[in-house]
């Protein structure tokens, strides 16, 4: 797979259970841990089928493969690098993942033109980069998000400068080791 070295992560559940995929080994890649993705998909049991989800910072894939063997009906997976995005091609390949879409571009930038309207919205944006806040404003103020739209923030613990959206009620919020994770509902 296009000569570095590669990382590996394994789908929890669903029709690709246990399916053990490669991610490009990139020093901002962080693929989030299995404990933490069985925990937000536990959360999401009930609307993940059928739904119309987002990866936007798609990485190593794990949140969209997940969703995607899980039943969702359509996932998008956006990326910037273009060596991630040939293992996430890879990766789509292996699985004959027909229900997953791959963009090649930067998250804010698509996020600010996109036309679908999600119901399952995942954020785990590089930590350092300062792009949480910027997303969650760019999907309040567009029109990407359904009514009742889930979305899924990830971040380093003790960040607390992001600021969220006040129509986002937080329906859950945990952490784990060094990352905390919530889960939240917009209503319109």
């Amino acid at each position: 797979m296009n000569g570095r070295p590669q990382g590996q992560l394994r789908i929890i559940a669903g029709k690709w259970r246990s399916r053990r995929l490669f991610f490009s080994d990139q020093k901002h890649l962080r693929p989030t841990p299995d404990r933490v993705r069985e925990t937000l998909f536990n959360w999401l049991q009930a609307d993940v089928p059928g739904s119309l989800c987002l990866d936007l910072f798609a990485g190593s894939g794990a949140l969209g493969f997940e969703a995607a063997s899980r039943g969702a009906a359509e996932v998008v997976m956006v990326e910037q690098n273009r060596d991630v995005a040939s293992v996430l091609t890879q990766n789509i390949t292996l699985l004959n993942a027909d229900n997953i879409q791959l963009v090649i571009a930067d998250a804010l930038e698509w996020a600010m033109r996109n036309q679908y309207v999600f119901d399952i919205v995942f954020l785990d944006p590089p930590y350092t980069a300062g792009l949480l806040g910027q997303c969650c404003e760019i999907l309040q103020n567009g029109q990407s998000l359904a009514e009742n739209a889930k979305i899924y923030v990830e971040h380093a613990l003790g960040d607390d400068e992001i600021v969220i959206p006040e129509s986002w009620e937080c329906l859950k919020d945990k952490s784990a080791g060094q990352v905390a994770y919530k889960l939240f509902s917009r209503a319109r």
